[in-house]
């Protein structure tokens, strides 16, 4: 295999990704940022740009439902839970 990836593959791995983060509703937005430096929102925001770079009509909220698996203010009130001071504290020393 070439350096390049493979866009079909490629594909079936972002998909594979986002369907991982729709199921682990358990996993915080701020713990995903702490830990790898980006989240289901620049997940949305990836997208989002894919999509104008292209020229496909989407905006934010379309992009963040797809990401999601849902509308995100949805997700917020179902899931969304007050990040602790450690959290915090984490997100905002990196």
């Amino acid at each position: 295999m070439n350096k390049k990836f493979d866009r079909e593959l490629l594909a079936d791995v972002a998909e594979r990704l986002i369907t991982h983060l729709q199921t682990r509703t358990d996993v915080q937005n701020i713990d995903l940022m702490n830990l790898s430096g980006f989240c289901r929102n620049c997940l949305s925001k990836w997208y989002l740009a894919a999509a104008e770079k292209k020229n496909i009509s989407l905006d934010y909220n379309q992009s963040r439902e797809l990401v999601y698996g849902m509308p995100y203010d949805e997700w917020k009130r179902k899931y969304q839970k007050e990040a602790t001071k450690e959290q915090l504290k984490d997100f905002n020393t990196k």
